[in-house]
């Protein structure tokens, strides 16, 4: 069975539109899965998913993710069927909840209960896909008029990916998704999170093996591993003291309560530079992988073992998109 690698897109800061759409030509042509575009407080993730189903054929196009707070979700489930219909049917729902901070301070949206809201959203997203009128009564969303989309989509579902921590969110992952992106989870924890995954899927009904489930860090194949480490550091450190309680719980969690006490102490102390500072290579070995084809393919196979089928890599490759070409190539191999 082929491997399955994704190639994830954060197309904030600067960024040049013929690149990036060279590169998602050949990660199509290659054999990549799938292409995750990032959403958070930048630029948005649909636009740039509309440009890859126009200059792409096979690779299956993403979300990663987008909040279900910001738009309805008859409005996502608009997007994501008319995208679904342009690309051929090649799109993935990649749906979470986000934070607080995000939510309430830049969406300026009552954070109301998570879980709730995305177990609605699901439901009235698969609702809308599936052409069933929209007679609905949850807790949150009452729609008693009936309505379907004016047209008919390519396909009756649209896979479902739920970015979940905590354990009654990825029970209900588990329940109902066609695919799980776990968050903030180490490697030598990483086993242990799918086999208890899996066991709920079964559980309740399901093949465990028809839930997806896409390592929660990335493979990064760079020359250049100090700068590749910064930024992960960057990330780690931002999300452990910055972006609320959930990540620093769950990262406690997974053993590393230490390690996020010392990064919100350093941060709250001495700000970003001092808490990225904090950030121990133990804890950036267990949460990613930065380094050559080599040692990214050991990588691989240790997530292999753990049960994972969907796996996120970076190619450090600058403009050289040959040398992009032949990693990639090595990594599916």
């Amino acid at each position: 069975m082929a491997r399955k690698l994704t190639i994830g897109i954060n197309w904030q800061g600067r960024f040049d539109f013929k690149s990036l759409i060279e590169r998602a030509q050949i990660a199509d042509q290659a054999g990549i899965h799938s292409i995750w575009v990032a959403e958070a407080w930048g630029r948005d993730a649909f636009t740039l998913l509309t440009l890859f189903a126009e200059h792409t054929s096979k690779v299956q196009l993403a979300t990663s993710i987008v909040n279900c707070y910001s738009r309805s979700p008859a409005a996502l489930a608009q997007h994501f069927a008319t995208l679904d219909e342009f690309s051929g049917g090649r799109m993935i729902i990649g749906l979470g909840t986000s934070g607080p901070n995000v939510i309430e301070h830049f969406h300026g949206v009552r954070f109301n209960p998570p879980l709730t809201r995305l177990r609605e959203y699901v439901d009235i997203i698969n609702m809308l896909m599936a052409g069933t009128p929209l007679n609905y009564e949850g807790k949150l969303f009452r729609l008693s008029r009936g309505f379907t989309l004016r047209f008919e989509p390519i396909r009756k579902h649209i896979p479902i990916f739920i970015a979940s921590l905590n354990a009654k969110s990825v029970e209900f992952t588990a329940q109902k998704a066609d695919g799980w992106l776990p968050v903030m989870i180490p490697l030598s924890g990483l086993a242990r999170a799918i086999s208890e995954f899996r066991a709920i899927a079964q559980a309740a009904g399901r093949d465990p093996h028809s839930v997806q489930v896409k390592a929660p860090g990335a493979i990064v194949v760079t020359s250049n591993a100090d700068r590749a480490r910064a930024a992960q550091a960057g990330t780690v450190a931002f999300y452990a003291a910055r972006m609320g309680t959930f990540y620093a719980e769950q990262l406690t969690r997974f053993g590393f309560g230490e390690d996020v006490r010392k990064i919100r102490e350093a941060w709250d102390s001495g700000g970003s530079k001092a808490g990225v500072a904090a950030v121990s290579a133990r804890m950036l070995s267990e949460l990613g992988y930065v380094g050559d084809v080599a040692g990214a393919r050991e990588r691989l196979a240790a997530q292999e073992a753990a049960g994972v089928d969907l796996h996120p890599v970076e190619i450090d490759a600058g403009s050289d998109l040959t040398a992009f070409e032949k990693t990639v190539q090595a990594l599916l191999g």
